[in-house]
């Protein structure tokens, strides 16, 4: 394309340039010619890079198209302009046009070069003409007409103008004007202006990264601005062309301060982002740089990604965008930092005299840990774990050449290595130290060391989960989940959560349990079942590392089960005392327990900042302690129920007895199940039987408790009860932006209901507000009197056609019935996308079905809601019959969705 487009030359009629013919009698049909010139150019371009054309190949078409269009329309539109002996003008490219980079929806930054004062008019005229010429033409453009002491001025002021400058390239015009401005203003630059710049411009990456995310791995990473995009690359090359005065990337290669590898390297890392750029700006038809769910989806496909056993296409995709990533900073951290070294006087003799030799082989300079022979990890491989363990015993960092000859020499790291002394221990000492375990762990991490020594986590490397709630890959969130244990023991939750904090220091071999964090999701990367899988690979990492067989098989079990509790916690109904005797046969001991503890804080906390809730906390502690306590008392069996149940009753009745009739009192408590005596303390029940006493004859009463700690508001509900009352509790609830985390339904014998909620509003906070309490007392009491119908309620909280919600990966619903986890009820989850009104629509199928609920959990991820309820027939029977259960599980997956 760009070899066809230099030969063509000119490409309008002479008439076009003809400077006999007035110009606006030229100009339409100057335009109709250079649509039409664009239009084809264009296409051709695409249908290229739609055939596979490398992003390089397609940039440099793109800039060739936009470079002959704009050189032949000032060619044209400065004939006839009378021109004097001081009205010299150059035609100017610069920022990411001046370097040849136009991706498909690029801004065009051009800058008219005019003599001081005198040339100005004629050169404003002219680039009127061209700059009106090419916004009707549909294109972005940025411009200025300046003078030299113009462009001197504002690159002193302003960096982002001084960086676009130092990218120029002539379009047009007087070539001496442009010999002289790049003689004056690129010398100003690079060399009176040197130093400051590069530290203007360090500084400016550093915000630009605060802004856009200082992580590679990013959700939705900004391919431009992000770290380990292109602007990474764009920055080290700037510093670098400053530092050495140089225009271009091979003079850095000719002068040695990059290698051909290293050049080629770098010029690879920026044709793969042009090529997913070029893509992403054809799919928005406009420019972007954020790789959103929805165009991550469509560029895996046409990069030819496929779903595999690996996983899906996207993700698959994403993992090697963010491996690239990773690559890119490497790159262009290595060429920032070996720029800023270059010259330092602490790297002569004088730095070879202060220097402090910590271990054989190893010294300490200035803070960083150095090699003393460069060729010592050829040598001994193993002692890379050394260096590691240096540098976090003396609270250094590493030196550049230091990170430089590691990646270098981690293909020696064989399964001997692996194996050896130094390696294992070292690597255990590293877990075990009381300080440094997060930051050596995340360097291991970023040098690829980490992936070499323990090859199984190199198969969760850049692992992206494709949905909203996982903030980070797979091996970045495990990482967060190391450093959440380590808060903890450092006591940074000791306040807000002091039995997690407790458990924390009587854990015994703390190593152990780092390296459980470590290892949790290693069989992410084999596909289903991930818990299983890892515990499969552990015992072979335990023999490489040393471990005895008890710590093996206790490490494998913390792998194996590190989702028990929180889906436990979460999702079941935790008065049940089966269930907790059940889960504490599972731990088996308290040691497990406690680990496996803190091993579930860690994962939830380290997934996204939307995912841990202090609720969730709370429901965790609960099951922690009541399985603590069974464990304790070493007896598996449920304690005997009828003693609590006369002993809580006679502490409910010293309670009421001088507020209530105390005939009215015993028929209600009474009435009471055994299964709600068991779950509530006595003070507990005595609050909720004054509120149901207090209802009066009011149709419906609710009390508000706020709680703090828990971050939630708990609702209590009493009124009379009715088929689907629930329902329509769930339903109020949905039109008045309310969140429900759990709830407790409850119908005493004479027929009066009793709900227990726990609820946040939208934004994720309690409702402390009482004017939105009269509201949510006022709605239900219409909808139960039949005055108002919910369905409309709901309907009206929708999110309007016309606000399109930001894409998001969809899953499909699923259910799944469990006959077995409880003694008294049927357990029914079902996962779906979340949306306004999914509760209520789940609780009116339900009730459709002929179904009562005792007990619901509901759990929400972000945009995926993982809903539990216990429920029971109208006889107030599990449903056992496999027919019903099949038309139960098949009408959910009809109506969860449904308009309501």
């Amino acid at each position: 394309m760009t070899d066809s487009l230099q030969s063509s030359g000119r490409f309008f009629l002479p008439e076009l340039v003809d400077a006999r013919i007035p110009y606006e009698e030229r100009r339409a049909a100057l335009l109709v010619a250079a649509r039409d010139f664009l239009a084809f150019h264009h296409a051709g371009i695409r249908d290229e890079h739609r055939a596979g054309a490398s992003g390089r190949k397609v940039v440099a078409s793109l800039t060739s198209v936009a470079d002959t269009l704009i050189r032949n329309l000032y060619t044209c539109v400065s004939g006839g302009i009378a021109a004097g002996p001081k009205d010299r003008t150059t035609l100017i490219a610069i920022g990411g046009y001046g370097r040849g980079e136009l991706n498909p929806r690029s801004d065009i930054d051009i800058m008219f070069l005019t003599e001081e004062k005198e040339g100005k008019d004629f050169a404003k005229e002219i680039s009127d003409r061209v700059l009106y010429l090419l916004w009707d033409l549909g294109l972005e453009v940025g411009f200025s007409v300046r003078a030299i002491s113009d462009c001197l001025e504002i690159a002193d002021q302003d960096l982002t103008a001084r960086t676009a400058l130092l990218d120029s390239r002539p379009l047009a015009g007087d070539n001496a004007l442009y010999a002289e401005y790049e003689k004056v203003v690129g010398t100003a630059i690079r060399v009176k202006q040197g130093k400051r710049y590069i530290d203007e411009k360090l500084e400016e990456r550093r915000l630009r990264l605060r802004k856009y995310g200082s992580s590679v791995y990013l959700l939705e990473p900004n391919i431009k601005e992000g770290e380990g995009g292109l602007r990474d690359l764009h920055t080290a090359l700037w510093v670098a062309q400053v530092k050495y005065k140089c225009r271009v990337l091979q003079e850095l290669v000719v002068k040695g301060v990059m290698t051909d590898q290293d050049g080629a390297e770098f010029e690879a890392a920026l044709d793969y982002l042009w090529r997913i750029r070029n893509e992403l700006h054809y799919l928005a038809a406009r420019k972007t740089d954020q790789l959103d769910f929805e165009k991550q989806e469509q560029i895996a496909a046409f990069l030819g990604y496929q779903d595999s056993r690996k996983g899906q296409a996207v993700e698959q995709f994403m993992q090697d965008y963010y491996a690239h990533a990773v690559r890119v900073e490497h790159i262009a951290t290595s060429l920032i930092n070996k720029t800023l070294q270059q010259g330092d006087k602490s790297f002569g003799i004088l730095g070879y005299l202060r220097r402090r030799v910590v271990e054989e082989g190893f010294y300490v300079l200035r803070g960083e840990l150095s090699l003393i022979s460069d060729d010592l990890f050829e040598r001994e491989p193993a002692l890379m774990m050394r260096a590691f363990l240096l540098a976090q015993r003396h609270s250094v960092k590493m030196s550049i050449p230091l990170k430089g000859l590691i990646r270098a020499n981690l293909h020696r790291i064989h399964d001997k290595v692996r194996r050896s002394k130094i390696m294992a221990e070292g690597f255990l000492e590293i877990l075990r130290s009381p300080a440094g375990v997060v930051e050596t762990l995340r360097e291991m991490h970023h040098l690829q060391f980490l992936n070499h020594f323990i090859p199984e986590f190199a198969h969760i490397f850049c692992k992206v989960q494709h949905d909203a709630y996982h903030i980070y890959t797979v091996d970045v969130h495990t990482l967060f989940a190391v450093e959440e244990i380590c808060k903890v023991w450092r006591g940074d939750y000791a306040a807000k959560k002091p039995v997690l904090t407790q458990v924390a220091g009587e854990i015994e071999k703390r190593e152990l349990l780092l390296l459980a964090v470590l290892l949790h999701d290693i069989g992410k990367g084999e596909g289903k079942d991930h818990s299983n899988k890892g515990g499969e690979m552990v015992p072979t990492i335990a023999r490489r590392l040393g471990l005895s067989r008890e710590d093996s098989q206790r490490l494998e079990f913390l792998v194996r089960q590190h989702l028990v509790l929180a889906n436990t916690s979460q999702r079941r109904d935790l008065s049940d005392d089966k269930l907790i005797v059940q889960v504490a046969q599972t731990m088996e001991m308290s040691e497990n327990l406690r680990m496996l503890y803190l091993l579930t804080f860690a994962d939830l906390k380290a997934v996204g900042p939307d995912i841990w809730s202090e609720w969730k906390g709370r429901l965790l502690q609960e099951l922690y302690e009541k399985v603590y306590d069974v464990l304790e008392r070493g007896d598996f069996h449920s304690e005997r129920s009828s003693e609590k149940v006369r002993n809580r009753t006679r502490k409910i009745f010293e309670l009421l007895e001088d507020e209530f009739d105390h005939r009215i009192l015993r028929e209600y408590v009474k009435s009471l199940s055994t299964r709600y005596l068991l779950a509530h303390r006595s003070r507990e029940i005595a609050e909720h039987l004054r509120i149901v006493l207090q209802r009066g004859e009011k149709t419906v009463q609710i009390f508000v408790r706020q709680d703090s700690e828990g971050e939630f508001s708990e609702i209590m509900v009493t009124t009379l009860d009715a088929p689907g009352l629930f329902s329509l509790i769930t339903g109020v609830m949905a039109a008045n932006s309310l969140n429900i985390l759990g709830a407790e339904i409850n119908t005493l014998s004479n027929g009066v209901a009793l709900d227990i909620l726990q609820v946040r509003s939208s934004t994720g906070e309690m409702v402390t507000a009482p004017r939105k309490w009269e509201r949510v007392e006022n709605d239900l009491c219409a909808v139960i009197e039949g005055r108002v119908r919910v369905d409309e309620l709901v309907r009206k909280q929708k999110r309007p056609d016309f606000l399109t919600p930001k894409a998001r990966p969809r899953y499909p619903t699923r259910v799944e019935i469990d006959n077995a986890v409880s003694a008294e009820y049927t357990v029914i989850d079902i996962f779906a996308d979340d949306q306004v009104g999914l509760l209520y629509q789940m609780t009116r199928t339900l009730k459709d079905l002929g179904l009562y609920i005792g007990v619901s959990r509901i759990s929400t991820k972000v945009d995926q809601a993982a809903d539990t309820f216990y429920v029971k027939d109208i006889f107030g029977q599990k449903i056992r019959d496999e027919e019903r259960l099949a038309t139960i599980r098949q009408q959910l997956m009809e109506r969860i969705g449904e308009e309501i």
